[in-house]
């Protein structure tokens, strides 16, 4: 399997793509489950049918893509397979010495979009991304070595991992989240989604809230016929940013702040809605949290 993997990560992304579409269809047909959710979920968002189709071929590509992001030399820049909009707002970040908190959905190539700021920004902003560990050991691994890249560093969900967060932030460096990621229970607030309730995360609110950071969407466009990846870097809408400054009215309300920012996903998501990752269980109820978990405070 590793050498199959790291062949993969030598092809180029076009072969991988249309591979992707493949397996995309093939777990769409095996999966009732699968099947049910993304139809139920993406169907409920107003996607007709055209773009859940498309959705199924796009989930199959970010599954194929993921070799040539993960294994790929730590050497090996991106390069040409980038292309970007709104860095004016990171440079304009950078020249201020504020922290960034970054905000992406499961939109596009989520995964490229934290290498594609290390790849840019890393040598004057570093970046430190939170992750949670794959249970499968060699799985592990590879997310680990993806995601520990020259000017980037990846922190795992628990409270030394959000302090290494709230450090960076305060040292003028960046850090990223998907907050439409479900948190264990006690760190999230109901707030909707696409008109339905979803568990939200309340950590990214508190973070830029603490910090005083600057917050951002970024989100990673999957291009067709493999010709790469383009990064959109947007500033926050105006309702968002106003609740997480710091003292704003959000922070006594975290509820409040869960619900703004679900709300500048959708807005980020309807860009393109067929690359969302309608599969994802968003609307699950949340784990117990284990004693190992993020603690309720990120201070």
């Amino acid at each position: 399997m590793s050498i199959f993997l790291r062949a993969l990560a030598h092809s180029p992304l076009w072969l991988l793509h249309g591979l992707g579409v493949a397996l995309g269809w093939l777990t769409y047909a095996l999966s009732p489950t699968y099947r049910t959710r993304l139809k139920a979920n993406a169907r409920a968002a107003g996607v007709p049918a055209a773009g859940v189709r498309a959705a199924v071929a796009q989930a199959g590509k970010m599954a194929a893509e993921l070799p040539v992001l993960w294994l790929r030399p730590r050497g090996e820049l991106l390069g040409g397979r980038l292309s970007w909009t709104g860095t004016e707002h990171v440079e304009a970040a950078i020249r201020a010495g504020r922290g960034v908190l970054y905000l992406t959905p499961h939109l596009g190539c989520f995964e490229v979009t934290a290498q594609a700021l290390a790849e840019r920004f890393g040598d004057r902003m570093p970046l430190t991304v939170l992750y949670r560990p794959a249970r499968k050991a060699w799985l592990r691994q590879w997310m680990e070595g993806s995601r520990d890249r020259p000017g980037m560093h990846a922190v795992p969900t628990t409270l030394a991992g959000v302090r290494q967060m709230i450090r960076a932030l305060r040292k003028g460096e960046s850090i990223g989240l998907l907050p439409d990621q479900v948190p264990p229970q006690g760190q999230g607030e109901w707030a909707p989604f696409f008109g339905r309730p979803a568990y939200t995360m309340t950590l990214a609110a508190r973070l830029a809230q603490q910090t005083g950071a600057q917050v951002l969407l970024i989100w990673g466009e999957r291009l067709p016929w493999g010709r790469g990846f383009r990064v959109h870097v947007t500033p926050p809408p105006a309702e968002l940013q106003d609740l997480l400054v710091p003292g704003g009215e959000g922070q006594a309300d975290p509820a409040q702040s869960a619900a703004a920012i679900n709300r500048a996903m959708e807005a980020l998501i309807l860009q393109r809605p067929e690359q969302y990752l309608w599969g994802y269980h968003r609307y699950k109820e949340p784990k117990p949290q284990p004693a190992s978990a993020v603690a309720g405070e990120a201070a």
